[in-house]
């Protein structure tokens, strides 16, 4: 059981618990899942949906059912014979309010405490202010507003015998070197903390005198010294908030507005949420105290595998991963007998976005990624090319806006990093700034200089980030950061490229040795109009220091990607919103089946057991919305002419903003963008005469605008909320569907909806069958074995009717193979059944998925382009997929099922193996048995039934 067959998604919160989740193991089970695959079960903070926000690596969670819920969870997977993968999160941890006591520690103590160490604070900030504090940016307004305003206040925990300062939800420890200075009105309480410092012998003295303290405040006398002191510190009066603000000034915290942290936070964030503090996992005793939990858990045979969040923030992955690797399989001989037997190593599989082209590393030991360019690749298979150009020239005449996509993420990038990641760049340029220093030849660069070098190299940087060995890039990582120098180089003025050249060395350039470099020649002095010196390496510059600049670096470019591409430029280019996708790159619009071909086959080479998936907990776009909307790159002259139409039609309904005409909401690029949403997720059983419904799907669409509109970051923004702008949009989305549009637009968009969702179900089909069958390891995410219209987070992680799924697979199951459900395809039975009946052919030819060959087949006739087709080999043992794409022209205009109609194949024919050719092969997606003529099956008898098929021998049926 250690690698998966299938993995299903699970997220786990209070509103559905490890019990809850046990009650559908028998339901995923007859579905064909092979592993239960559950989001974060450490404890997060308190009402997290997501898990994501650690607040304690020791305990599982006890909002989803904690220690004794996951026992029960996983003894009813074992009585199926199911497994368990977790998602474990090693970069960052839940920071601010108070339930993280490491964090907590750290505030209180500052360097000095336990954990300082355990986060990535720069303690020697060069703001006077900061050093040797951790900026909190956790207030809702300016320091002094809060302040006086007495949101801020000293409280005295009695249980605990400590002050603290409270805000909120928030909590502060007060440093208890300074309980004598609080208690100068009761001198008496106070005297035990008297000599007390920071330093780490102290700390356990200051233990045992709040144990005195709150023996002492729990007396009539106490209670009233206490209730004096909180008096004496109360913003109430100017002495008090005087008092306050310098008992403040003391701590190893600074409190400030939420704003500041993009200019001055002086410690690691996962990208740029605040509240979330990145962790130095790369410390031996950080990773054992983070993962002590996970690895008692795996050595007791409760999980049989994991899924690594964000690795890519981590400072050193490849050494993360290996470390993680050796570990896991040293506990593997402590795991209980029955589960030694497993067939293979441990799983372990990491989060990882992978550009076009880019692999993953092979020394990292681990199974693969969790499927995003898996992702990619079926997706951008989904759309025709020929449709990029006119949709492309569309979005731009109506918008605006630029054709390119690379144009809107180079903008992008430029503004995160120089509104949201500033502090970080600043960090990397101190860091380089440092090594420059220590050689005269080298002292001069100043730290301007070399903050320009360093950002514009992050701007121009193609992937998430490189991964140095012993501080030398490697060839890899020098193809990538070859681009990024030269695209530096063509921004920078001449006057920088020397710096540049000297940074390039820095990050990872291949040094002679440590204490020099040749010369550089004269003449390339001269023709860049400067005279120097020939640059040596830093005699000071260490590795080590090398090393921290590349990781602070590494660390930079990877969230500058996320937030530039991911979580803005895909909300500003609209050419088709298939493309905009998490691990997608929506200037590559379309993927050829021999390209799609090339990427299986490098998987099953490898990494064979790398997950595959077509919706996450993360997708912008449920995977049916995207399978639509692609549908329309095979009609871009008629999506171009209704775009134009809809918003003339719909022009009278827009809003002016602040009295301007010019400055209506929502503009071109996002009233585009809202058709394209609209089209994508309209369900298609629903009746523009269903107010209720429709009033439904538009307070879905105006949760996905709001989050649109604001990572976009154009005209409203998460960090300055046009709330005018934000109504006038809203109000707009209701505006166009509202019933009185019956006759107009309401009319003609869930018209325009059914035009293309033929073709998107067959999108739909294609691509679950592939996901499903190709090399790799299937995941489904929770609730999209129907179809799935989910929008954006928190829509896509809407509570799931797993009761009508289970009732719908029994039914399904009496019913036959999925063809028997395709003229219902409406209410998604038949994507149910695809999914089940592809499992469990996955289940019965196991070893046919898990080790077999992927022998790409040929496909002849006219209309070969809209097939694709594949065999899975294992011994004597065959496997044939064949699905339909790009179907929409084959379609009959009057038809009613996602189906071309055989005569329409002509003699389109799949060229079967020589091994096949007179064999006799059955459909496991219909009642058809198509024969082969020699080696040619004629598409026309293959996919009658239904859009694809899943083809075997009968000894395998």
């Amino acid at each position: 059981m250690t690698v998966p067959r299938s993995t299903l998604r699970l997220q786990l919160h209070k509103g559905f618990t490890f019990d809850d989740a046990a009650a559908q193991v028998d339901y995923f089970a007859a579905l064909g899942i092979s592993h239960a695959y559950a989001s974060p079960i450490t404890t997060a903070t308190s009402g997290s949906t997501h898990g994501y926000d650690t607040v304690d690596y020791t305990r599982v969670n006890p909002e989803l059912g904690g220690e004794e819920g996951l026992r029960r969870f996983v003894e009813k997977l074992r009585a199926h014979e199911m497994g368990l993968i977790v998602d474990v999160v090693p970069n960052h941890m839940g920071v601010g309010g108070s339930e993280n006591a490491w964090w907590l520690d750290i505030l209180e103590w500052g360097r000095h405490a336990t954990h300082a160490r355990f986060f990535d604070v720069d303690w020697h900030s060069p703001d006077p202010a900061l050093r040797g504090k951790v900026l909190a940016p956790f207030l809702g307004a300016a320091y002094g507003e809060e302040l006086h305003g007495g949101k801020i206040k000293l409280a005295f925990r009695p249980d605990e015998g400590r002050f603290v300062v409270e805000y909120y939800t928030n909590t502060f420890p007060i440093c208890p070197v300074d309980y004598p200075s609080i208690l100068q009105e009761a001198p008496e309480l106070g005297q035990r903390f008297t000599g007390l410092t920071t330093q780490p012998a102290d700390q356990p003295k200051a233990a045992e005198a709040r144990a005195a303290l709150a023996t002492l405040a729990a007396t009539e006398g106490g209670q009233a010294a206490i209730a004096a002191t909180l008096a004496a510190h109360s913003a109430d009066s100017p002495q008090g908030r005087e008092r306050l603000h310098r008992l403040l000034e003391r701590q190893h915290f600074r409190l400030a507005w939420w704003r500041t942290a993009a200019d001055e936070v002086n410690w690691r964030r996962f990208f740029d949420v605040s509240t979330l503090g990145g962790v130095r996992v790369e410390r031996p005793e950080v990773f054992e105290a983070s993962h002590a939990l996970i690895f008692r858990l795996f050595a007791e045979g409760l999980i049989d595998g994991v899924r690594i969040d964000h690795v890519d923030g981590l400072a050193e992955p490849r050494e993360y991963c290996q470390r993680l690797r050796q570990r896991l399989e040293e506990l593997a001989h402590e795991r209980p007998p029955a589960l030694q037997h497993g067939n293979g190593r441990t799983y372990f599989v990491v989060e990882k976005i992978l550009a076009r082209g880019e692999p993953l590393r092979g020394d990292w030991q681990v199974d693969g990624t969790t499927g995003y360019d898996f992702m990619n690749d079926v997706g951008a298979l989904l759309h025709d090319p020929r449709g990029a150009a006119p949709l492309a020239q569309a979005w731009s005449e109506l918008t605006g806006r630029s054709a390119e996509f690379a144009d809107e993420a180079l903008v992008a990038r430029r503004k995160i990093l120089a509104e949201n990641l500033s502090a970080e760049l600043d960090r990397v340029a101190r860091a380089l700034h440092r090594i420059a220093r220590d050689a005269v030849t080298t002292r001069d660069f100043t730290f301007s200089s070399l903050r320009r070098v360093v950002g514009e190299l992050v701007v121009q940087f193609p992937v998430y980030r490189i991964y140095p060995v012993n501080a030398v890039r490697s060839a890899e990582d020098e193809r990538y950061f070859s681009q990024a120098l030269e695209g530096a180089r063509a921004v920078l003025a001449r006057a920088d490229h020397v710096v540049l050249d000297q940074v390039a060395q820095w990050l990872g350039g291949k040094l002679a040795d440590e204490a020099s470099v040749a010369e550089r020649p004269r003449e390339r002095a001269a023709e860049r109009g400067r005279n120097h010196v020939a640059q040596q390496n830093v005699p000071g510059a260490n590795g080590s220091q090398r090393r921290s600049a590349q990781t602070l670096f590494s660390q930079l470019t990877s969230p500058v990607a996320a937030k530039a591409v991911e979580d803005t430029a895909c909300y500003r280019y609209g050419r088709l919103l298939s493309r905009n996708e998490v691990g997608a790159d929506p200037g590559e619009f379309a993927l050829s089946v021999d390209e799609f071909h090339e990427t299986n086959a490098e998987r099953a080479k490898s990494f064979p057991h790398a997950m595959l998936a077509t919706a996450t907990h993360d997708h912008k776009r449920g995977e049916d919305v995207r399978a639509r909307i692609a549908a329309l790159s095979e009609i871009p002259e008629e999506w171009a002419t209704t775009l134009h139409n809809w918003s003339t039609l719909n022009t009278p309904l827009r809003r002016t903003v602040d009295d301007d005409d010019a400055n209506w909401a929502p503009g071109p690029a996002a009233e585009a963008m809202l058709y394209q949403t609209l089209v994508g997720c309209w369900p298609p059983d629903l009746s523009p005469d269903d107010d209720a419904g429709v009033k439904e799907l538009a307070e879905r669409v105006a949760q996905w605008q709001l989050k649109a509109l604001r990572e976009a970051k154009l005209r409203t923004s998460w960090f300055a909320p046009d709330e005018a702008y934000e109504n006038a949009c809203r109000d707009f989305l209701f505006d166009i569907v509202a019933p009185q549009r019956r006759d107009g637009f309401l009319r003609e968009l869930p018209e325009f909806a059914a035009r293309i969702a033929r073709a998107g179900a067959i999108n739909s089909f294609q691509q679950t069958l592939l996901r499903l069958t190709s090399p790799g390891v299937p995941d489904l995410y929770q609730g999209t074995e129907l179809w799935d219209f989910s929008l954006v987070d928190p829509d896509n992680r809407r509570p799931v009717d797993f009761e009508k799924r289970r009732a719908w697979l029994a039914e399904g199951e009496e019913k036959g193979p999925p063809s028997e459900q395709l003229a219902n395809w409406r209410d998604g039975r038949v994507k149910l059944a695809l999914v089940r009946r592809a499992l469990a052919l996955r289940h019965h030819a196991a070893s046919l998925f898990a080790q077999g060959e992927y022998l790409p087949l040929e496909v002849t006739g006219e209309h070969a382009d809209r097939v694709i087709a594949y065999a899975r080999h294992a011994g004597s043992a065959y496997a044939i997929v064949i699905a339909t794409r790009l179907a929409e022209p084959l379609l009959a205009k009057d038809g009613d099922v996602p189906l071309v109609e055989p005569a329409r194949w002509g003699d389109t024919a799949v060229i079967l193996p020589d091994a096949l050719g007179s064999r006799a092969l059955f459909d496991w997606m219909s009642t058809g048995a198509p024969k082969a003529e020699g080696q040619r099956l004629l598409v026309r008898d293959t996919l009658s039934a239904m859009p694809v098929a899943l083809l075997v021998e009968e000894g395998v049926r």
